[in-house]
């Protein structure tokens, strides 16, 4: 066990105030703790364990005219055996006299059982397994009992404890299993709309993000990743085909005018959450079209034009205004911009070629000019024998371009071997696929000259990249050389932010020559802000965009307007307190793909792959685990306690049970910084009224229950009346039936009565391969507490 300082309070005011000073838990009757702190259950410990054993007053028991007192720090073994408790509320009793063996109950509190910790194989008993896992309740993101031992888990989803592996990778965190869920549930407006919650443009995404989603899906661990991208694609595409229903102007207008130089996904971005928001937005362009790399630097094959233009139509019915064919710095300074604004954004990306100090640099071009020239339908073959000199996905896409140009030969060389690459995996097939040869492990040394024309150009050796810290340092052999015969080379090894445009009254600070912005995208000159590769570098659409949303809750707040829309809606947006999935979702093990055309069949205009239809998106749905914690929660007492519609009173409030038991899975995630349980009250039975407490588990000795019921009808001449009805030990939280207790009232209890309700009582049931016999346990015993 870990070193940790023990405190024992004389007051609750002196217990709370260590609660908020620090790393400090509570410590009740500390048989739950104890064990946690001495199976190194968890990846972190507390430095205090705050005792509340010393503190008076606090395990009364006590029956009043409102109820069963008890205090939060009487034991379980106290409250079975109170002649009190016997009388008036026998069944809490019998939950209290279930728990464990004599002598956890002597020391088990009420308060610390309705506040303990879920309970789960993989959690609990860590040496059965191998030893201690980063599960999703700890500091992980997986749940091992979806595809692994399961039988004492939960048959009514999971519990959301963490950010899910797939939204932890997307830069923007789009919320992915939610939409998922939405989907499954064929609610294909919800799942849309979640998505521009964080990205309003994933018919481009979908397309050309890098997809880390994917990497992160934790269905790789098994078999193969969702395909989310193309699922997004469906999103994004039915988002522009009803674009009137999801992208509309505001109906006011707040009196703001807001600048943005540059139209890169960033920009566009921006336009969109402020233009929503009832900002005037105009946006700077220097080419003819709108866009930016959308539009110029990426091919159209893969992502076709047409789709960016809808993109921006739709921004323009919005109202935002573009000022196209205007280069700030030459046809208007930024100056005139930032005075004519209440702010002003810059995306004004990396379109300017860096320089690496190459014999013969200035003989080469440029790649990310060839994809402009041809994305401006220039379409002419760049060379015969064309070498490329870069390994991300620019070079992928240069290379691709000039094969199906045209080239006969075309080779790619990098410095990275293969498995290092910086293109996603799909673009380096593509390449393979259509005849781009790539070799790895080389970087330029010279290029080659015939008569004041490229014959060439030579490599060395690359045997090393990284550095020992990790950081971009290659080492090369010299001695060891490889000439190729060129007749264009085409440079794709980076690209720099041209910032000239900010000379002038308003000098914003720059850094290794980018615009160096703070938190929020602000940039050293109060109202200007910035985002996109101008500010990063060369990197990922979806990480545009994710600074695109930033600037524009940063430029609200700089204007001191509520809070936009997007943010609204994203914090209003119901977060229940479990989640589902397919009960077959780990059956489907390969993913859903659009058509690929065949190499042959591919070209620089012509989309090469198509996109999934609406039953491949409800399949590829159907496959997410939807990741969450199948653990269940544990507390006899909590079960019976909201069956009887207690009250629990902190130091802070007054909560009812359903507040208390069912809208979180962690009591430290419900309760406030500080807070602390001191008493729960039990209502007194109506007249009429009989309660049960009924549990199953595999020995008496042992506390974990397998399916527990806690029930209270109140009849009336053998009709019901009134039924609360709760289920325990079958879900991360205590599950009130509330179908089954409706169903009941008004009907003469009969053998067909309660197992219609047993039914109702299981409706909605999720097992998983090893744990639907709890299904028929928790019908039979349903029935039993009708007295069937």
């Amino acid at each position: 066990m870990k070193h940790f300082e023990h405190i024992s309070p004389s007051t609750l005011d002196e217990a709370a105030s260590l609660l908020n000073g620090g790393d400090a838990v509570l410590s009740a009757g500390g048989t739950d703790l104890v064990g946690v702190l001495k199976e190194e259950l968890l990846p972190h410990y507390p430095s205090q364990v705050v005792s509340l054993k010393q503190i008076p007053g606090l395990d009364g028991i006590e029956a009043r005219e409102d109820g069963l007192h008890l205090g939060a720090m009487a034991t379980l073994a106290d409250i079975a055996e109170s002649p009190v408790v016997k009388e008036g509320w026998a069944a809490l009793a019998d939950a209290a006299y279930s728990v464990a063996s004599p002598n956890i109950r002597n020391l088990a509190t009420v308060g610390g059982n309705i506040c303990q910790d879920v309970r789960c194989w993989y959690y609990r008993y860590p040496n059965s397994i191998g030893g201690r896992i980063n599960c999703a309740r700890k500091t992980g993101n997986l749940c091992s009992a979806m595809m692994g031992e399961n039988r004492f888990h939960s048959i009514f989803g999971a519990a959301k404890v963490c950010e899910t592996a797939c939204t932890h990778e997307c830069p923007a965190h789009t919320d992915i299993s939610a939409y998922m869920e939405l989907l499954r549930a064929g609610d294909v407006d919800g799942a849309a709309r979640i998505i521009l919650e964080v990205n309003p443009m994933p018919a481009i995404t979908s397309r050309v993000c890098a997809h880390f989603c994917m990497e992160g899906c934790n269905r790789n661990k098994y078999d193969e990743s969702l395909n989310v991208g193309g699922v997004e694609r469906y999103l994004g595409d039915y988002i522009l085909e009803h674009h009137s229903e999801y992208m509309k102007a505001p109906e006011t207008e707040n009196g703001k005018h807001v600048s943005i130089v540059g139209s890169g996904p960033s920009g566009l971005t921006a336009a969109y959450y402020l233009r929503q928001a009832g900002y005037q937005v105009t946006i700077y362009e220097r080419m003819k079209e709108a866009g930016g790399c959308l539009s110029y630097a990426i091919p159209p094959y893969r992502l076709p034009k047409e789709v960016v233009r809808k993109f921006v139509a739709t921004l323009e019915e919005m109202g935002v205004q573009f000022k196209l064919g205007v280069h700030v710095g030459e046809d208007v300074q930024l100056d005139e911009i930032v005075k004519s604004s209440d702010s002003v954004m810059l995306d004004t990306g990396t379109w300017k070629r860096p320089l690496i100090g190459l014999a013969g640099e200035e003989m080469t071009q440029f790649g990310l000019d060839f994809l402009v020239s041809v994305n401006n339908y220039i379409l002419e073959k760049p060379g015969s024998r064309v070498v490329v000199v870069g390994g991300g996905n620019v070079a992928m896409d240069v290379a691709v371009t000039a094969k199906r140009l045209g080239s006969e030969s075309v080779k790619m060389v990098c410095l990275e071997q293969r498995d290092n690459m910086p293109a996603n995996a799909e673009e380096v097939e593509r390449a393979l696929d259509e005849g781009v040869e790539i070799l790895n492990g080389w970087g330029p040394k010279e290029i080659l000259r015939t008569e004041n024309k490229v014959s060439g150009i030579v490599f060395k050796s690359c045997p090393k990249v990284l550095d020992e810290t990790g950081r971009f340092n290659p080492i090369y052999d010299e001695t060891n050389c490889m000439p190729l015969d060129a007749d264009i080379i085409l440079m794709a090894i980076g690209q720099r932010a041209d910032l000239a445009f900010l000379n002038g009254a308003y000098e914003v600070e720059t850094e290794r020559g980018r615009i160096k912005v703070l938190d929020g995208n602000n940039t050293s000159v109060p109202g200007i802000f910035a985002g996109g590769d101008v500010t990063t570098g060369p990197a990922t659409v979806i990480k545009a965009i994710a600074a695109g949303l930033t600037t524009a809750k940063s430029i609200n707040n700089y204007c001191k307007l509520p809070e936009l829309p997007v943010e609204t809606v994203t914090r209003d947006r119901k977060h229940k307190s479990l989640v589902t999935f397919d009960s077959g979702c780990k059956n489907c093990h390969s993913a859903s793909h659009g058509a690929m055309l065949r190499a042959e069949e591919r070209g620089i205009h012509k989309e090469d792959q198509s996109g999934l239809d609406s039953s491949a998106v409800r399949c590829e749905a159907g496959r997410c685990f939807n990741c969450g914690c199948l653990a269940v929660n544990p507390s006899d007492m909590a079960n019976m306690l909201y069956a009887y519609g207690a009250k629990i009173i902190t130091t802070q409030r007054e909560l009812d049970a359903a507040t208390f038991f069912a809208t979180s899975t962690r009591v430290t995630d419900l309760l406030r910084k500080g807070e602390i349980v001191t008493e729960i009250v039990v209502p007194r039975l109506p007249e009429g009224a009989v309660a049960r407490y009924d549990k199953y588990r595999i020995r008496d000795s042992i506390d974990f229950a397998v399916v527990a019921v806690a029930s209270v009808y109140r009849l009336n001449n053998g009709v019901v009346e009134d039924a609360s009805l709760v289920l325990g030990a079958v879900a991360p939280i205590p599950m009130k039936r509330t179908g089954a207790e409706a169903y009941l009232k008004s009907k003469t209890l009969t053998a067909e009565v309660a197992a219609q309700a047993a039914e109702l009582a299981l409706e909605g049931a999720l097992p998983l391969d090893k744990n639907a016999y709890k299904i028929d346990m928790a019908k039979t015993m349903v029935r039993r507490s009708m007295g069937f």
